[in-house]
């Protein structure tokens, strides 16, 4: 499962978005180390299903009227305070946690209503476009130090005569989810001496600093759009990141209505529908919610969540079945499943994401959409359905 994670200062709304996105039963509250464990939970993002193209709606417990959300894991890392990398606020704890994460959600606080330890002030107070390179550059100077000082264990390693400095790297490198792919892309945009003795500090720098961008990209989440100073917002925009303007509280306050039968909504919606009774302060908030929504596109927490693995991660979803005619599985269940591969991936990769032994039994596959027979070199599309044949099928 793919791996999202929430980093940023304290009080910029992490909880809260992670609360909206999972509706699980955190802590939120405004005074920092809120979190202090790492949270996990599951999220999902969200795309068209296949069964838009048949007659009748899948009925799978993860699409609605045809909206497909497909699970990945949500991280939760308490905020982070300037200096995290040297230490402070336990900013080494909490940049670990950060390894295991695909792509980064940064939630900045667009109402400057938070300085830059996170501490509340009043709103517009502080700049929240001072924060924009925060998280990247903690991170960078992070994983510098990581090289720093294991780079000892390298040089050593380059006396042997078998040495392969992209090898030595990866073993250095893995750590941090870094694969030799990874590391020999970086390496190749890189003029560095073979000779690991003769690295500076800035080669050691260039190395974490794109390997840390290849492998921990990052979405900019404007929150607090609803309450935000006139222009923050923009000036966020205008950054060279990208960037979702959000309202975590918004979408927290729809998803409770919604599970209460008051609103009919679902994540990733522009709009909802009040279909409960509500009372005058009830009406007067969604309608709040309502402005927000129109001016932005929706909350943002699922344009985000999206954001960061179709377009940030270029993932597309293909479906898996076995019957390629009804699209089900062996137990007659409609499009069962939902996978989120690299684009470029062919049928093969979808068969040892389903498992390892229907991969290693891989004969062929079928397009169930035109009920054709695919090659090997098949590329996958976004909401593909494929019969896999395998020997162990």
């Amino acid at each position: 499962m793919l791996s999202v994670a929430l980093a940023g200062k304290p009080n910029a709304g992490k909880s809260t978005f992670y609360k909206a996105a999972t509706m699980a039963d955190v802590d939120v509250g405004n005074y920092p180390f809120t979190t202090i464990d790492p949270n996990r939970g599951v999220t999902h993002v969200r795309t068209e299903c296949p069964c838009l193209d048949r007659e009748e709606r899948c009925g799978n417990e993860n699409c609605s009227d045809g909206k497909r959300y497909v699970p990945v894991e949500l991280l939760d890392v308490a905020g982070l305070v300037p200096g995290a990398h040297e230490g402070r606020g336990l900013g080494n704890q909490f940049l670990d946690a950060l390894t295991d994460a695909d792509v980064i959600l940064q939630v900045v606080d667009a109402a400057g209503a938070t300085n830059a330890e996170g501490e509340p002030v009043e709103v517009g107070e502080y700049d929240p476009v001072d924060e924009v390179d925060f998280v990247e550059e903690e991170m960078d100077q992070w994983l510098a130090g990581i090289v720093e000082r294991n780079w000892e264990s390298v040089e050593r390693k380059s006396r042997s005569p078998d040495f392969d400095i992209d090898e030595a790297l990866t073993d250095l490198l893995t750590g941090f989810g870094a694969t030799e792919r990874d590391v020999t892309e970086v390496l190749r945009d890189i003029d560095y001496p073979e000779d690991p003795i003769q690295w500076t500090d800035e080669h050691r720098d260039r190395l974490a600093r794109d390997l840390r961008a290849r492998t921990k990209p990052i979405v900019l989440v404007a929150n607090k759009a609803d309450i935000a100073p006139e222009g923050n917002v923009e000036r966020l925009r205008e950054t060279d990141k990208p960037v979702i303007p959000a309202t975590a509280d918004g979408e927290l306050a729809l998803r409770k209505a919604a599970e209460a039968g008051v609103v009919d909504y679902d994540p990733g919606d522009a709009d909802f529908e009040v279909v409960g009774e509500v009372s005058d302060a009830q009406a007067e908030g969604l309608e709040r919610i309502r402005e927000v929504m129109a001016e932005f596109g929706g909350t943002g927490v699922q344009t985000a969540l999206d954001r960061a693995v179709y377009n940030l991660l270029d993932r597309i979803t293909a479906f898996p079945v076995q019957n390629e005619t009804r699209w089900t599985d062996a137990r007659g269940n409609v499009l069962p499943d939902a996978f989120l591969l690299p684009r470029g991936s062919g049928p093969r990769d979808l068969a040892y994401a389903v498992h390892t032994d229907i991969g290693e039994g891989y004969l062929h596959a079928v397009n169930a959409r035109t009920d054709r027979r695919i090659g090997e070199d098949y590329e996958l599309e976004e909401g593909d359905v494929i019969k896999v044949v395998s020997t162990a099928s």
